[in-house]
């Protein structure tokens, strides 16, 4: 299956990913998605956004699609960030389909349904929202609301979906589906490295929120404008990252700008226009204000100096997740004599929005030898990976029996 996927999407000159949402390297992964289930016999539904779910069900058990009962969910999604890694979400929904062709070849029989899932959209590179497939099939986004978002061209959601096929019907009824979601994902930090540890178990998720920031100034000529003549956003923008960087690592969090658009973008111009767009992450949400606030501050005051003004707009902004304790002590006990690690991760998942809309959640994290992610060097290595699906293959036997 790994095989099969790792073409899709794939930039031949830098080895990184480019499968945004509703693209034709989405549209792949939807056509290997429903293929993989097709050929297991199992049902296979979508929504207007695109998430998909694959239903494993035992005939003897007296499922009946009308009332199938509520089930163990399992799965990631199969969008990247620009130019993204392999392992971050395909891994998990291809681990979710091995898992289960492990537990099939055992011959177990699940006393309930098992889902697997695949939710669009998780990294909001295209429409600014993270999670946002997970955010509308639980009701925390409204998908009437989630039709009228835009990507940077100013392309609908809503025109988006259409174009592929998608768009009609309803969302998802997760609330009346599924008892447990458990998500397994490469791990994004060291956690697992520093303890020579394949397999984690997931403690939680830090707060952490996507903020814009436009800068705006006069145009003007680079070199005709004396410098002090000028109102240069960039200067302004540029002193506000420097801020960032500074608050974060007084604080210990994280702080970054990595998304930029400039106006109007020519090398010998004083730029009227910079829109930047800062990712904050703290151990608290308190801790995630206090920093924002900072750099709101400090922005603020280098727009007074500089003659310009700055506009910060949150877009989207999360909460801190605390998974399921008990779930995750159960999940993590005795596995060969010894312990699953349990660890907290400040990457967003889609198994975040997953608890906060109230369903028992954990997550599995598979080692990552560097901590690298969001970027080609993301790797896991195959015995890792293998542990992994052996790991969701157990954790869903225990859930499932």
């Amino acid at each position: 299956m790994w095989a099969d996927i790792a073409p899709i999407g794939r930039n031949a000159s830098t080895g990184g990913y480019f499968r945004q949402p509703f693209t034709s390297a989405d549209s792949e992964l939807r056509d290997w998605f429903r293929g993989a289930a097709q050929q297991r016999g199992f049902k296979v539904e979508t929504d207007p956004i695109g998430n998909l779910v694959a239903q494993w069900r035992v005939p003897m058990l007296n499922y009946t699609d009308d009332e199938p009962g509520k089930g163990i969910m399992v799965g990631s999604h199969l969008d990247s960030v620009l130019d993204g890694g392999a392992y971050d979400g395909p891994l998990g929904v291809v681990a979710a389909f091995a898992a289960v062709d492990l537990l099939r070849e055992r011959g177990f029989a699940p006393s309930r349904p098992i889902l697997l899932a695949a939710f669009a959209e998780e990294e909001g590179s295209r429409f600014g929202q993270a999670c946002l497939g997970s955010r509308v099939a639980t009701g925390a986004v409204a998908w009437d609301k989630a039709r009228e978002l835009r990507d940077p061209s100013g392309t609908f959601l809503a025109d988006a979906v259409d174009r592929i096929g998608l768009g009609d019907g309803v969302p998802l009824r997760l609330d009346e589906r599924v008892a447990t979601f458990i998500e397994l994902h490469v791990e994004q930090g060291r956690h697992l490295v520093d303890r020579s540890e394949p397999i984690g178990v997931g403690a939680g998720i830090w707060p952490h929120g996507r903020y814009r920031f436009d800068f705006t100034g006069v145009a003007n000529h680079a070199g005709t404008t004396v410098m002090e003549d000028r109102a240069d956003p960039m200067l302004t923008f540029a002193m506000t990252a420097l801020a960032a960087n500074k608050q974060a690592r007084l604080a210990g969090q994280r702080a970054t700008f990595g998304r930029v658009e400039v106006s109007p973008n020519a090398t010998n111009a004083v730029p009227s226009r910079v829109t930047a767009w800062l990712d904050a992450r703290a151990d608290t949400q308190a801790a995630v204000a206090e920093m924002v606030d900072a750099i709101t501050r400090k922005a603020i005051e280098r727009a007074e100096r500089d003659g310009t003004d700055v506009t910060i707009t949150p877009e989207s902004v999360s909460g801190a997740v605390a998974f399921d304790e008990d779930l995750a002590r159960w999940i993590a006990f005795e596995h060969d004599g010894s312990d699953w690690p349990i660890i907290p991760t400040a990457a967003g998942h889609d198994a975040g929005i997953m608890s906060a809309a109230g369903f028992p959640t954990a997550m599995l994290f598979v080692r990552n030898p560097t901590g690298v992610s969001h970027s080609p060097a993301e790797h896991a290595e195959l015995a890792d990976c293998l542990a992994g699906v052996e790991a969701l293959a157990e954790t869903l036997q225990r859930l499932a029996s």
